[in-house]
């Protein structure tokens, strides 16, 4: 596993933690359609949550939530549709964004967007 997989992998378990914390359900992690790949799937009564997180190290150029691009955010709205023709709901979609900065195994910073677009 890559250095960056691994960076990656715990930027996503902390904000699975974290979303739990907050009383949502994690119903999917790494979810791909043919458009992309969704990195976490969360629910709770009223919304389904689709979660973009972009963890960087400390001392990093550009924050995590700069590379959530509108091409991005476009790729992700398709693998969301994906995502509703497979499995409907009647809960609220809402795309938020997970931006973390790491020193090593130390989480350093932790900003969390709710409907981030």
């Amino acid at each position: 596993m890559t250095d960056k997989k691994k960076l990656g992998d715990r930027g996503e378990d902390y904000t699975a933690r974290y979303l739990e914390k907050q009383g949502f359900h994690i119903v999917e992690r790494n979810w791909h359609s043919r458009y992309g790949e969704i990195d976490i799937i969360a629910e709770n009564e009223e919304y389904l949550l689709f979660v973009e997180v972009k963890t960087r190290r400390a001392g990093s150029m550009v924050p995590g939530e700069a590379a959530v691009t509108s091409q991005k955010q476009q790729k992700l709205r398709f693998t969301a549709e994906s995502y509703l023709l497979e499995r409907p709901t009647d809960r609220q979609p809402r795309f938020d964004v997970a931006a973390l900065k790491t020193d090593g195994e130390k989480l350093m910073d932790f900003t969390y967007y709710e409907s981030a677009f």
